[in-house]
């Protein structure tokens, strides 16, 4: 087979490239935060609502800032406390109509790992390699025309922004035709939901327990696996203190869904087996310096 091209590759994705551009450059909105965006309705497309950005491709610009809009509103849930987290089932009446089906804020709480993972993903995998002139031309290129080109390399180039708090680093490399994998999947297939780019760290829960009510390794396996499945990856029970009583354990779960399923929207979820209570909360590294 012959090697593929970038310029292959830009083809392939010109829908995207044009929202993208029509983002940070006829609306002239903020380049990192517009990455996001394009990120979430990639990710968007990925899961479950297909021809989504072909279908804002055809809208005027003054449409698809309101649109973008309404993804940064969702996109900022997942920044929020829990305790701030809007209850109400609003939030993106255009993005539902365009949709044909409810997307709500309270989507972006009940799926808050998931789609951090999912952007994040989409981020590294994708936007990095088909918005790279773009990106280029905004921030760095000494080009000063309004044309898009495509050299066969470009210096390394940091966007303003990341990284990000949630979503991390984000930085164009260098093009270098060996290095990139323009077989890699990924860059072409959209329909899959990006959980390969999560971490154990994403994928794991800390458990705790009540004092004076031991649990066993056992009990928590049986717990979880009866209610979502085959869903353990490795359970870790804490050390035991006074009594040789575990209060905690961290719990690494197959895929990050799983996750955001346990704790359904809220920051704490609570079991209850043989009498006992269970915490379950997303880890955090902190936790254990």
């Amino acid at each position: 087979m012959s090697p593929i091209s970038v310029e292959e590759l830009y083809i392939f994705h010109r829908i995207d490239r044009e929202v993208f551009f029509r983002l940070v450059i006829r609306l002239a909105r903020n380049p990192a935060q517009s990455l996001l965006v394009m990120a979430f309705w990639l990710w968007i497309e990925s899961i479950k609502y297909p021809k989504f950005i072909t279908k804002l491709v055809g809208l005027s610009d003054p449409l698809i800032n309101t649109f973008a809009n309404e993804a940064v509103t969702g996109l900022r849930c997942l920044e929020m406390e829990y305790d701030d987290t809007p209850e109400s089932g609003g939030g993106l009446p255009l993005t539902t109509i365009l949709m044909q089906e409810e997307i709500s804020l309270q989507f972006f709480r009940q799926k808050r790992f998931t789609i951090i993972v999912g952007i994040r993903c989409v981020l590294n995998k994708i936007c990095a390699r088909i918005f790279t002139d773009i990106l280029q031309y905004l921030l760095g290129s000494a080009n000063t025309s309004t044309s898009i080109s495509y050299p066969s390399h470009y210096r390394p180039l940091v966007v303003p922004g990341f990284p990000h708090p949630l979503f991390g680093t984000f930085t164009i490399p260098p093009i270098n035709f060996e290095e990139l994998d323009l077989f890699d999947p990924r860059i072409w297939i959209t329909m899959h939901g990006y959980d390969d780019g999560a971490t154990d760290d994403d994928k794991t829960m800390f458990l705790t327990f009540s004092r004076g009510f031991p649990v066993t390794k056992e009990e928590v396996w049986h717990l979880f696996t009866r209610i979502y499945g085959d869903c353990i990856k490795f359970l870790n029970m804490g050390n035991g203190n006074i009594n040789d009583q575990v209060l905690f354990a961290t719990m690494v779960l197959n895929n990050v869904e799983i996750v955001d399923r346990i704790l359904n929207g809220m920051h704490v979820a609570k079991f209850r087996l043989n009498g006992k209570h269970i915490w379950a909360r997303k880890y955090e590294r902190r936790d254990y310096i």
